[in-house]
Protein backbone atom coordinates (compact mmCIF):
# COMPACT_ATOMS: atom_id res chain seq x y z
CA UNK A 1 0.00 0.00 0.00
CA UNK A 2 2.80 2.34 0.94
CA UNK A 3 4.61 1.48 -2.28
CA UNK A 4 1.53 2.25 -4.38
CA UNK A 5 1.00 5.55 -2.56
CA UNK A 6 4.66 6.44 -3.09
CA UNK A 7 4.38 5.73 -6.81
CA UNK A 8 1.24 7.88 -7.08
CA UNK A 9 2.94 10.78 -5.31
CA UNK A 10 6.08 10.37 -7.41
CA UNK A 11 4.27 10.37 -10.74
CA UNK A 12 1.98 13.20 -9.63
CA UNK A 13 5.03 15.30 -8.79
CA UNK A 14 6.71 14.41 -12.10
CA UNK A 15 3.59 15.32 -14.09
CA UNK A 16 3.22 18.62 -12.23
CA UNK A 17 6.87 19.57 -12.79
CA UNK A 18 6.61 18.46 -16.44
CA UNK A 19 3.55 20.66 -17.01
CA UNK A 20 5.31 23.64 -15.42
CA UNK A 21 8.30 23.15 -17.72
CA UNK A 22 6.11 22.68 -20.80
CA UNK A 23 3.75 25.56 -20.04
CA UNK A 24 5.77 28.23 -21.94
CA UNK A 25 5.86 26.01 -25.03
CA UNK A 26 2.16 25.18 -24.79
CA UNK A 27 1.31 28.87 -24.31
CA UNK A 28 3.50 29.80 -27.29
CA UNK A 29 1.66 27.37 -29.57
CA UNK A 30 -1.76 28.50 -28.34
CA UNK A 31 -0.93 32.20 -28.61
CA UNK A 32 0.29 31.77 -32.18
CA UNK A 33 -3.33 31.10 -33.18
CA UNK A 34 -4.65 34.20 -31.43
CA UNK A 35 -5.10 37.70 -32.78
CA UNK A 36 -2.71 40.36 -31.55
CA UNK A 37 -5.39 41.91 -29.30
CA UNK A 38 -6.41 38.55 -27.82
CA UNK A 39 -2.83 37.77 -26.79
CA UNK A 40 -2.88 40.68 -24.35
CA UNK A 41 -6.57 40.49 -23.48
CA UNK A 42 -6.92 36.76 -22.83
CA UNK A 43 -4.54 34.87 -20.52
CA UNK A 44 -5.89 31.41 -21.36
CA UNK A 45 -3.84 28.93 -23.33
CA UNK A 46 -6.55 28.09 -25.88
CA UNK A 47 -7.61 30.86 -28.29
CA UNK A 48 -11.28 31.85 -28.31
CA UNK A 49 -11.31 32.41 -32.07
CA UNK A 50 -8.40 30.47 -33.61
CA UNK A 51 -6.89 32.09 -36.68
CA UNK A 52 -4.02 31.34 -39.05
CA UNK A 53 -3.44 35.03 -39.69
CA UNK A 54 -0.18 35.01 -37.72
CA UNK A 55 1.21 32.14 -39.78
CA UNK A 56 0.08 33.53 -43.13
CA UNK A 57 1.31 37.09 -42.64
CA UNK A 58 4.34 36.02 -40.63
CA UNK A 59 5.46 33.70 -43.45
CA UNK A 60 5.27 36.59 -45.91
CA UNK A 61 7.49 38.81 -43.66
CA UNK A 62 8.10 42.51 -44.17
CA UNK A 63 10.93 41.85 -46.65
CA UNK A 64 10.91 40.83 -50.34
CA UNK A 65 11.54 37.25 -49.18
CA UNK A 66 9.27 34.73 -47.51
CA UNK A 67 10.25 32.92 -44.33
CA UNK A 68 11.05 29.90 -46.50
CA UNK A 69 14.12 31.76 -47.77
CA UNK A 70 15.40 32.16 -44.21
CA UNK A 71 14.78 28.48 -43.47
CA UNK A 72 16.83 27.62 -46.55
CA UNK A 73 19.65 29.87 -45.36
CA UNK A 74 19.61 28.13 -41.99
CA UNK A 75 19.82 24.80 -43.81
CA UNK A 76 22.83 26.02 -45.79
CA UNK A 77 24.57 26.83 -42.52
CA UNK A 78 23.47 23.84 -40.45
CA UNK A 79 24.11 21.02 -42.95
CA UNK A 80 27.82 21.66 -43.70
CA UNK A 81 28.49 22.68 -40.10
CA UNK A 82 26.94 19.51 -38.68
CA UNK A 83 28.56 17.16 -41.19
CA UNK A 84 31.92 18.93 -40.91
CA UNK A 85 31.80 18.77 -37.13
CA UNK A 86 31.08 15.04 -37.08
CA UNK A 87 33.85 14.19 -39.58
CA UNK A 88 36.58 16.49 -38.25
CA UNK A 89 35.96 15.82 -34.57
CA UNK A 90 35.89 12.05 -35.17
CA UNK A 91 39.26 12.23 -36.96
CA UNK A 92 40.88 14.40 -34.28
CA UNK A 93 39.42 12.37 -31.41
CA UNK A 94 40.58 9.12 -33.02
CA UNK A 95 44.10 10.53 -33.29
CA UNK A 96 44.20 11.57 -29.64
CA UNK A 97 42.62 8.34 -28.37
CA UNK A 98 44.54 5.79 -30.42
CA UNK A 99 47.93 7.21 -31.43
CA UNK A 100 51.05 8.30 -29.60
CA UNK A 101 52.91 11.29 -31.03
CA UNK A 102 55.21 14.04 -29.71
CA UNK A 103 53.59 16.61 -27.40
CA UNK A 104 50.32 14.71 -27.43
CA UNK A 105 49.45 15.59 -23.83
CA UNK A 106 50.32 19.25 -24.36
CA UNK A 107 48.22 19.47 -27.53
CA UNK A 108 45.27 17.71 -25.92
CA UNK A 109 45.59 19.96 -22.88
CA UNK A 110 45.54 22.98 -25.19
CA UNK A 111 42.36 21.71 -26.85
CA UNK A 112 40.69 21.23 -23.48
CA UNK A 113 41.92 24.65 -22.31
CA UNK A 114 39.94 26.30 -25.11
CA UNK A 115 36.79 25.07 -23.38
CA UNK A 116 37.57 27.50 -20.57
CA UNK A 117 37.70 30.50 -22.90
CA UNK A 118 34.47 32.52 -23.15
CA UNK A 119 33.31 33.11 -26.71
CA UNK A 120 33.58 36.87 -26.26
CA UNK A 121 37.36 36.52 -25.87
CA UNK A 122 37.77 35.01 -29.33
CA UNK A 123 35.15 37.07 -31.18
CA UNK A 124 37.41 40.00 -32.11
CA UNK A 125 40.42 37.91 -33.30
CA UNK A 126 38.08 35.69 -35.33
CA UNK A 127 36.31 38.68 -36.86
CA UNK A 128 39.64 40.25 -37.89
CA UNK A 129 40.81 36.95 -39.37
CA UNK A 130 37.64 36.40 -41.39
CA UNK A 131 37.65 40.03 -42.52
CA UNK A 132 41.21 39.66 -43.83
CA UNK A 133 40.19 36.45 -45.61
CA UNK A 134 37.26 38.26 -47.26
CA UNK A 135 34.69 35.95 -45.68
CA UNK A 136 32.41 38.59 -44.18
CA UNK A 137 28.79 38.45 -45.33
CA UNK A 138 29.20 34.78 -46.26
CA UNK A 139 28.35 31.54 -44.48
CA UNK A 140 32.02 30.47 -44.29
CA UNK A 141 32.81 31.97 -40.85
CA UNK A 142 29.83 30.10 -39.41
CA UNK A 143 30.83 26.58 -40.42
CA UNK A 144 34.50 26.44 -41.49
CA UNK A 145 35.86 26.51 -37.89
CA UNK A 146 33.58 23.61 -36.97
CA UNK A 147 34.63 21.70 -40.10
CA UNK A 148 38.22 21.97 -38.82
CA UNK A 149 37.39 20.50 -35.39
CA UNK A 150 37.10 23.91 -33.80
CA UNK A 151 34.56 22.68 -31.25
CA UNK A 152 36.72 21.33 -28.43
CA UNK A 153 33.73 20.04 -26.48
CA UNK A 154 32.88 17.51 -29.18
CA UNK A 155 36.51 16.40 -29.52
CA UNK A 156 36.68 15.79 -25.76
CA UNK A 157 33.33 13.98 -25.81
CA UNK A 158 34.41 11.60 -28.58
CA UNK A 159 37.84 10.98 -27.01
CA UNK A 160 36.17 9.89 -23.78
CA UNK A 161 33.84 7.63 -25.72
CA UNK A 162 36.72 6.10 -27.71
CA UNK A 163 38.77 5.38 -24.62
CA UNK A 164 36.02 3.06 -23.39
CA UNK A 165 35.84 1.10 -26.66
CA UNK A 166 37.93 -2.12 -26.69
CA UNK A 167 40.69 -2.22 -29.32
CA UNK A 168 40.28 -5.91 -30.20
CA UNK A 169 38.30 -5.35 -33.41
CA UNK A 170 40.65 -2.59 -34.55
CA UNK A 171 43.69 -4.80 -34.03
CA UNK A 172 41.97 -7.63 -35.91
CA UNK A 173 41.26 -5.26 -38.82
CA UNK A 174 44.91 -4.21 -38.96
CA UNK A 175 46.00 -7.85 -38.99
CA UNK A 176 43.76 -8.30 -42.02
CA UNK A 177 45.57 -5.43 -43.77
CA UNK A 178 43.33 -2.44 -43.03
CA UNK A 179 45.07 0.91 -42.60
CA UNK A 180 44.20 3.46 -39.91
CA UNK A 181 41.63 5.32 -42.05
CA UNK A 182 39.87 2.11 -43.07
CA UNK A 183 39.83 0.97 -39.45
CA UNK A 184 38.26 4.28 -38.43
CA UNK A 185 35.60 4.22 -41.15
CA UNK A 186 34.57 0.56 -41.06
CA UNK A 187 35.25 -0.44 -37.46
CA UNK A 188 35.30 2.59 -35.16
CA UNK A 189 32.62 4.82 -36.70
CA UNK A 190 29.83 2.19 -36.42
CA UNK A 191 30.68 1.79 -32.73
CA UNK A 192 30.82 5.59 -32.38
CA UNK A 193 27.37 6.02 -33.93
CA UNK A 194 25.51 6.95 -30.69
CA UNK A 195 28.15 9.54 -29.78
CA UNK A 196 28.24 10.94 -33.33
CA UNK A 197 24.46 11.26 -33.37
CA UNK A 198 24.67 13.18 -30.09
CA UNK A 199 27.33 15.45 -31.60
CA UNK A 200 25.16 16.13 -34.65
CA UNK A 201 22.08 16.83 -32.53
CA UNK A 202 23.95 19.21 -30.25
CA UNK A 203 25.43 21.04 -33.22
CA UNK A 204 22.08 21.16 -35.02
CA UNK A 205 20.26 22.69 -32.05
CA UNK A 206 23.04 25.10 -31.13
CA UNK A 207 23.36 26.33 -34.71
CA UNK A 208 19.61 26.66 -35.14
CA UNK A 209 19.47 28.84 -32.01
CA UNK A 210 22.63 30.83 -32.76
CA UNK A 211 21.88 34.53 -33.00
CA UNK A 212 25.17 36.29 -32.28
CA UNK A 213 27.26 34.48 -34.91
CA UNK A 214 25.07 35.37 -37.91
CA UNK A 215 24.50 38.86 -36.48
CA UNK A 216 28.26 39.54 -36.51
CA UNK A 217 29.23 38.02 -39.86
CA UNK A 218 26.13 38.38 -42.07
CA UNK A 219 24.87 41.77 -43.18
CA UNK A 220 22.67 40.96 -46.21
CA UNK A 221 19.02 40.28 -45.45
CA UNK A 222 18.81 37.67 -48.22
CA UNK A 223 21.38 35.58 -46.30
CA UNK A 224 19.75 35.79 -42.87
CA UNK A 225 18.95 32.53 -41.05
CA UNK A 226 15.70 32.17 -39.10
CA UNK A 227 17.29 33.43 -35.87
CA UNK A 228 17.89 36.84 -37.46
CA UNK A 229 14.71 36.73 -39.52
CA UNK A 230 12.64 36.67 -36.33
CA UNK A 231 14.24 39.96 -35.33
CA UNK A 232 13.04 41.48 -38.60
CA UNK A 233 9.45 40.94 -37.43
CA UNK A 234 10.04 43.40 -34.59
CA UNK A 235 10.24 46.91 -36.01
CA UNK A 236 11.10 50.11 -34.16
CA UNK A 237 7.51 51.00 -33.43
CA UNK A 238 5.08 49.47 -30.96
CA UNK A 239 2.60 48.43 -33.63
CA UNK A 240 4.15 45.12 -34.69
CA UNK A 241 2.03 41.99 -34.62
CA UNK A 242 3.07 39.61 -31.84
CA UNK A 243 1.02 36.76 -33.28
CA UNK A 244 3.25 36.77 -36.37
CA UNK A 245 6.38 36.60 -34.23
CA UNK A 246 4.97 33.79 -32.08
CA UNK A 247 3.79 31.86 -35.15
CA UNK A 248 7.23 32.04 -36.79
CA UNK A 249 8.82 31.13 -33.44
CA UNK A 250 6.75 27.94 -33.42
CA UNK A 251 7.91 27.09 -36.93
CA UNK A 252 11.51 27.88 -35.97
CA UNK A 253 11.64 25.49 -33.02
CA UNK A 254 9.68 22.78 -34.87
CA UNK A 255 12.67 21.31 -36.82
CA UNK A 256 14.77 20.99 -33.66
CA UNK A 257 11.91 19.27 -31.82
CA UNK A 258 11.26 16.85 -34.68
CA UNK A 259 14.95 15.96 -35.08
CA UNK A 260 15.38 15.51 -31.33
CA UNK A 261 12.41 13.18 -30.88
CA UNK A 262 13.33 11.12 -33.97
CA UNK A 263 16.85 10.55 -32.64
CA UNK A 264 16.05 10.67 -28.93
CA UNK A 265 17.06 7.06 -28.26
CA UNK A 266 20.50 7.46 -29.83
CA UNK A 267 20.94 10.89 -28.26
CA UNK A 268 20.39 9.59 -24.72
CA UNK A 269 22.55 6.54 -25.38
CA UNK A 270 25.39 8.67 -26.71
CA UNK A 271 25.38 10.92 -23.64
CA UNK A 272 24.77 8.33 -20.92
CA UNK A 273 27.19 5.61 -22.07
CA UNK A 274 30.92 5.82 -22.32
CA UNK A 275 31.52 2.89 -24.62
CA UNK A 276 30.02 -0.22 -26.18
CA UNK A 277 28.18 -3.03 -24.50
CA UNK A 278 30.16 -6.22 -24.55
Amino acid sequence: MNTSLGNVLRYTLLIAVGLIMLYPLIWLIGASFKTNSEIFGNASILPENPTLDGYIKGWETSTPYTFGRFFWNSFLIILPKTIGTAISCALVAYGFARFDFPYKKILFGTVIATLLLPNVVTRIPQYILFRDLGWLDTFLPLWVPSALAGDAFFVFMLVQFLRAIPRDMEEAARVDGANSLQTLIFIVVPMLAPALISVCLFQFMWTMNDFLGPLIYISSVDKYPVSLALKLSIDTTESFEWNRILAMSVLTILPALIVFFLAQKHFIEGISTGGVKG
